[in-house]
């Protein structure tokens, strides 16, 4: 069991690659990513997994593909968390709800308790989510051991308001699954370094590789502290990108300059 050293954690972020319409299979791949992951980072404290890595974009079949109430997800990554004692955000699966798809990420704790659920609020047109998805209606924060962190997934990043939101709400590591494609990598870091500068927080992002549905995804997955550094980066292929986030830079960013005691919200109304 990794141990927590003054609130510096070890984070693997799994770069990994999906096939579109096969849970099965991207289970299985998942699955050994993550082994690959633990065994080779037995320090590791948190491992991140990519959007909708269950089925991918197999919108024209998602209501078949996508996993009921998320159970089969939740009960691997459940028991996998508790085997091998790491906090797990879990990427995003096709979650089948109420009658309704939903784009779900679900995160568990080291005893393998699930302490948050997050569907995706902001539904990308371009590949017409919103014609076969439900979009998610709250935000999300959770709290793993002393880290107090905010949900958020691809297009969400797009939406400042979000991770503003989050961060008052006292996030201070933004995680974001993503399937994030070309030619949008210029688009992808911008976007990632803004949301960690403006919130002086840590941005944890994990986005897949490979092709399907008629797009090529990039990976590029990053850790990015809050002075918009950029602590580790992935390339276009699959692998595992691992980086430290040390918790306590985030105050002493936000104390050296302090943007939050600064705001004045009655001058951003609309």
């Amino acid at each position: 069991m990794a141990e927590l050293q003054q609130g510096k954690w070890r984070v693997a972020l799994v770069q990994g690659d999906i096939r579109l319409g096969e849970p099965e299979e991207n289970r299985k791949h998942m699955q050994e990513l993550l082994g690959r992951t633990v065994a080779e980072h037995p320090d590791l404290d948190l491992a991140v997994l990519p959007e909708m890595w269950n089925t991918g974009y197999a919108l024209d079949r998602i209501h078949e593909l996508a996993d009921a109430e998320g159970k089969a997800t939740r009960e691997w990554l459940s028991a996998f968390a508790a085997k091998h004692r790491i906090h797990i955000v879990g990427g995003s699966i096709a979650e089948k709800r109420d009658g309704k798809i939903y784009n779900t990420m679900y995160v568990f704790d080291r005893e393998g308790k699930e302490t948050a659920r997050y569907a995706k609020i902001h539904l990308f047109r371009l590949m017409e989510e919103e014609k076969y998805l439900a979009s998610g209606e709250r935000n999300v924060v959770f709290e793993l051991e002393r880290m107090k962190a905010g949900a958020s997934i691809c297009f969400d990043i797009r939406f400042p308001e979000l991770a503003r939101t989050l961060a008052l709400q006292g996030a201070k590591v933004l995680f974001v699954p993503a399937e994030w494609p070309h030619p949008r990598l210029h688009h992808w870091r911008t976007l990632l370094m803004a949301r960690a500068i403006e919130n002086q927080m840590y941005v944890v992002a994990c986005n897949r590789v490979g092709s399907g549905g008629g797009a090529d995804f990039f990976g590029h997955s990053m850790i990015i502290d809050p002075w918009g550094e950029i602590v580790a980066e992935g390339g276009e292929g699959e692998e595992i990108v691992t980086g430290t986030v040390d918790l306590s830079l985030v105050d002493e960013v936000r104390g050296r300059i302090p943007v939050f005691a600064d705001r004045r919200p009655g001058c951003y109304e609309l």
